[in-house]
C-alpha cells in the first residue's frame, strides 16, 4: 500500500464543497478541514506509485476551487489506529 498525504488550500467559501469532492474520489481515504496554513489534508491510500500520481496530477487537479497542493509521500507509516480497531472487534 502507498500512502500519501496532500495538503491543500482553496479559494475562500469552498471548503467543504472541494472536501465533499476529495472524498468520493477512489483512493482518497480521509479530508480534514483544518486550521493553520492549510484549508484541507488528504489522506490517500492506493495500491501503486501511479495511482497516487494519477490523484494528484490528474483527478485532484481538476477539481475546482483548489488554489494550491502540496503532497507528501510517506516511506513508512506508524499507527495504532488500525490494531486498536482490530482488538476492538467484539468488545463492546
Amino acid at each position: 500500500m502507498v500512502n500519501a498525504i496532500v495538503l491543500i488550500n482553496v479559494d475562500r467559501g469552498y471548503v467543504n464543497p472541494v472536501a465533499e469532492r476529495l472524498v468520493s474520489l477512489d483512493g482518497v481515504t480521509e479530508v480534514f478541514s483544518v486550521a493553520g496554513r492549510h484549508d484541507l489534508v488528504a489522506v490517500l491510500r492506493t495500491p501503486t506509485n501511479e495511482r497516487i500520481a494519477d490523484l494528484v496530477t490528474r483527478e485532484i487537479m481538476e477539481i475546482d476551487h483548489i488554489a494550491d497542493t502540496e503532497t507528501l509521500l510517506a516511506f513508512k507509516v506508524f499507527s495504532n489506529f488500525d490494531l486498536e480497531r482490530m482488538f476492538s472487534i467484539g468488545l463492546d
